[in-house]
């Protein structure tokens, strides 16, 4: 290589960028168009000189750094990560990253044209293409494991397709992990190509087991046909039409290795069309009770440990079209969260075609009535006073009983001035909610408006109404614990002042998920005055500390999957509108007065009520308006930049890495933006 092309690997990004406009839009990173266009066409950038380019390569770094670590989630998976591109590329692939990361930081013109975020084809390319490099590494981590697993992949099948079943069952067989064995059970096809294909796949390979049933019985009873055929530990489900990737078991193996106590495994998915593109991935959160109410989450890929299926009698008959959803209910019953993991990977794609449910959710109604009746089946076996109801959309909705005496809430509400807000807050608060046993504790933080203070003096001696005069330098953590002394009420809510009712039902829907067991913190769905989302859950990592779910979202978008929608638990949820048990509050030690005394405190106290092993709900049929700040302000003196810095680093250094690792939210998705886009990188290692 002469010294021209050596040294070239070390221009200025950003100067190539606007030398080459064509490169703004071709999804490649400077570099890589260099390599791969522009030296074909003689164009190349000028050489410097050892200094200047040493120089360039630190002013890089300095740049990159940063938003590497925040991306990756750290510097150890940033080191992990950077290793498992330089072991597949070489210093060429960790140099190429480096540089169009650099570009993307530096030249915003080309990070908006270049970069669309959910870009699946692409994201695909990058970061979830298998190479025979990563397969020698998954094969050579197979020998390294101390138990190898009989996996049964359990297949019910009936007229399928003759090519997508061939694809299925080679799915299959091209495993890189291959201690398995496919039980096929077929449904009585009359279509008389489907034996032979099946007998000559059991012919060929000892592994495949077949079974055909005289008399169609529809698919659970095809399902229990095929699993009797199963010799293995676990058994993994598989459509007839759908599609394995070839590290799927490897994957659901490791799980077992590092959770030997699993009981029911499940993988991201995606769609895939009748021409094999590949679309709609689902990245999924950890386990999630209240997001696993509201659909059936688990489905593909799903693995159970086969004794926990077979004391439960299998898949139960008369609830064909969402039997899986029934038989996953069963298991997470008989299961701790701990032994129900997720595996952060598109391991299955769902085949798509018209009259499947992967095209369209309502394409089989009958199975979206099927699962309401299993989880209000769930709910009977639970002894949980609810009921299910399917949603328009193809999803449910579970309503809550509220106990017959209903208990005492306090609302507390710190205030200084701000009449219009205050009084608003007030007003639909008391004509709106349906929710009668409830108290407001209204902490003065030193007003000396004389109107705002005329209104207060006109709400003395009102029932259910109590003004708190405080007149501590403003401290949100401390006005509100104070206020907790005074409180009479079973449960607390914490509200803003800026906070307006829409939905009359709003407490009664919280009260009624904070009363389940398990439950520490519950929050509303909240809207801008313009209909737009402000609070739709808070996601850890986000920005650094924290940020909020689909924030701005226009009002009826469905957000990721539908979780704008849908009951949810969640880390975190925000202190705006929040009600949680008066003993849990107390049990956690209340908000952070010390160190938190303006932001994060709401971050810190949720994930204290998680620590506690509580469980966070969102709720999206709890609505309000939310005029965020609107008289706090903003972090905009020198004293309040100081003091929120020193709230982020107290955060950081209290919940550390915890912060970049959110169940309710994946690795596969950014930490850079609030809107549930794809990672670039995702944050997750070989």
């Amino acid at each position: 290589m002469d010294k021209q092309e050596t040294t070239s690997k070390y221009f200025d990004s950003a100067w190539y960028l606007k030398q080459n406009p064509d490169v703004v839009t071709s999804g490649i990173d400077p570099y890589t168009h260099y390599i791969q266009y522009g030296k074909a066409e003689g164009r190349r950038p000028v050489p410097d000189s050892f200094f200047v380019r040493n120089v360039k390569r630190a002013r890089v770094l300095r740049t990159v750094l940063p938003v590497a670590l925040k991306r990756c989630g750290g510097v150890r998976r940033a080191m992990i990560k950077t290793w498992s591109v330089f072991k597949r590329e070489g210093w060429d692939g960790v140099r190429s990253r480096t540089i169009f990361l650099h570009s993307q930081v530096t030249c915003p013109a080309s990070q908006s044209l270049t970069f669309d975020r959910n870009d699946y084809t692409e994201w695909i390319r990058r970061y979830d293409t298998l190479t025979d490099e990563t397969r020698a590494t998954l094969r050579a981590r197979i020998e390294g494991f101390s138990h190898k697993p009989l996996i049964s992949v359990v297949m019910p099948t009936y007229n399928p397709k003759a090519e997508w079943l061939i694809e299925a069952i080679e799915s299959v067989r091209k495993q890189i992990y291959q201690h398995w064995e496919l039980c096929i059970a077929d449904d009585a096809s009359t279509n008389k190509a489907i034996r032979p294909i099946l007998e000559r796949y059991a012919k060929e390979d000892s592994r495949i087991k077949v079974v055909f049933r005289e008399k169609n019985g529809h698919i659970s009873a095809a399902s229990n046909s095929a699993m009797k055929l199963a010799k293995g530990e676990y058994i993994g489900l598989l459509d007839h039409d759908d599609l394995l990737r070839e590290h799927a078991l490897f994957w659901v193996v490791d799980a077992i290795a590092n959770n030997p106590d699993a009981g029911l495994i499940y993988s991201d998915e995606d769609k895939i069309d009748q021409s094999g593109h590949r679309y709609h991935p689902y990245f999924k959160p950890d386990w999630n009770p209240d997001l696993f109410l509201s659909h059936n989450m688990i489905c593909h890929l799903g693995a159970y440990r086969t004794d926990l299926v077979r004391k439960l009698g299998g898949f139960r008959e008369g609830y064909e079209g969402a039997q899986d959803y029934d038989l996953a209910l069963r298991c997470t019953e008989r299961l701790t969260p701990q032994q129900i993991v997720h595996i952060p990977r598109v391991l299955y794609h769902w085949r798509s075609h018209p009259g499947s449910t992967a095209q369209a959710g309502n394409e089989k109604n009958y199975a979206l009535l099927a699962g309401e009746r299993v989880l209000n089946d769930h709910f009977s076996r639970t002894q949980v006073s609810a009921k299910a109801e399917l949603l328009q959309f193809g999803m449910y909705r579970t309503r809550y009983d509220i106990p017959a005496s209903q208990p005492l809430v306090s609302l507390i509400i710190p205030t200084r001035n701000g009449l219009h807000l205050i009084k608003q807050c007030l007003e639909s608060i008391l004509e709106k909610t349906t929710y009668k046993n409830y108290e407001i504790l209204i902490v003065d933080n030193n007003s000396d408006d004389p109107q705002t203070l005329e209104y207060f003096a006109s709400l003395a001696g009102k029932d259910q109404i109590r003004i708190l005069r405080d007149e501590r330098p403003f401290n949100y953590s401390a006005l509100n614990n104070a206020a907790v002394q005074q409180a009479q009420g079973v449960y607390l809510g914490l509200i803003n002042n800026d906070i307006a009712v829409i939905t009359p039902e709003w407490l009664d829907e919280m009260i009624g998920l904070a009363n389940q067991p398990g439950v520490g913190a519950v929050g509303a769905r909240l809207w801008y005055p313009n209909d737009t989302l402000q609070h739709g859950g808070v996601i850890t990592g986000l920005g650094g500390v924290a940020g909020h779910s689909h924030k701005h979202l226009n009002k009826g978008a469905p957000g990721f999957l539908w979780r704008a929608q849908l009951i949810q638990s969640l880390s975190v949820v925000t202190a705006a509108c929040l009600i949680i048990k008066k003993s849990i509050y107390q049990e956690v030690g209340g908000l952070d007065e010390t160190n938190l005394k303006v932001a994060f405190n709401d971050v810190d106290f949720c994930l204290r009520v998680r620590e506690a092993s509580y469980r966070n709900v969102w709720t999206p049929y709890a609505e309000l308006y939310h005029h965020e700040s609107a008289t706090r302000g903003y972090e905009d003196t020198p004293e309040q930049k100081i003091r929120f810095r020193d709230e982020v680093l107290y955060m950081k250094k209290r919940w550390g890495d915890l912060l970049m690792d959110d169940p309710a939210y994946s690795p596969n998705l950014t930490l850079d933006y609030e809107d549930f886009s794809y990672a670039w990188p995702p944050r997750v290692a070989l």
